[in-house]
């Protein structure tokens, strides 16, 4: 389905829960989020029941984010489900990979296709620093986890934070050529303050709008037409497709701020 401005809509990404186990600077505020009821959020079976509705509207690429998607139990269930929707080319997923070490296996026999994970260092300190007491150790097992379980494309996020981490790019390109991934440079940006008009940092996202093919789910059941804009549309159980109709069509040439969501909601 193509949106107003002539761009074919493709990718949907799936913030599965707005819960983290990490507290990055530039996303989640430092005493966490409120707990909110599990009835207030999607189930397995109700993203899916989007998902399969999406595809038949040409959505043929899936991402599951967060917060961090790998806090949801029995998260590979999920992936199997959307794997199974005819239409359905890709299933990847972001993760802070704090928590894959244990579950990079399970996440392949799913059917999951690929995985992003996010680090913006390779210093200890530093990224304890930049993720309010997270342990590397974690994330690079994690990472030998997705090398040993067969993943391929695997690319690591980094978002790149003036005054902050500049410094450990070569660092980081040359750390991904080793392991044979793709490093992916990130603008530092807030949801109220795009940040990528006239960002000194060279970074690979995000793309220019005018190219933008993507729309996004919250863990609550909402529709993003873009990430930098107010405008949500809720899911009508009754008539999904109208709803991921009705989001495409919303979807603005190029969003400038959003004011209603935090960054942990949305999933980047």
């Amino acid at each position: 389905m193509f949106d107003s401005f002539n761009r074919e809509i493709t990718y949907l990404r799936i913030s599965v829960t707005d819960l983290c186990n990490l507290r990055c600077t530039y996303c989640m505020p430092a005493e966490g989020v409120k707990l909110r009821p599990r009835s207030e959020f999607l189930s397995y079976e109700e993203i899916a029941a989007v998902a399969r509705e999406a595809a038949g509207l040409g959505i043929t690429k899936i991402r599951l984010t967060g917060g961090e998607p790998l806090v949801k139990k029995d998260i590979d269930d999920l992936v199997r489900m959307l794997k199974s929707i005819p239409g359905v080319r890709e299933v990847g997923l972001t993760t802070n990979g704090t928590l894959l070490a244990p579950l990079a296996v399970k996440l392949k026999d799913a059917g999951l296709d690929r995985i992003n994970v996010s680090l913006d260092t390779l210093d200890p300190d530093k990224y304890r620093e930049i993720t309010r007491g997270g342990d590397i150790a974690a994330v690079l097992r994690g990472i030998e986890a997705v090398r040993a379980a067969g993943f391929l494309n695997t690319k690591i996020n980094m978002v790149m934070i003036p005054g902050v981490n500049e410094s450990d790019a070569e660092a980081m390109a040359a750390f991904c050529r080793a392991k044979g991934f793709a490093l992916q440079r990130i603008h530092h940006y807030s949801l109220r303050e795009r940040g990528d008009d006239g960002d000194p940092l060279e970074a690979e996202r995000p793309h220019a709008c005018v190219r933008c093919n993507r729309i996004r789910l919250t863990a609550d059941g909402r529709l993003k037409p873009c990430l930098f804009s107010d405008a949500e549309i809720a899911v009508d159980p009754a008539d999904i497709a109208a709803s991921l109709r009705k989001a495409i069509r919303e979807k603005p040439a190029r969003g400038a701020s959003c004011t209603v969501r935090g960054n942990w909601q949305i999933g980047g």
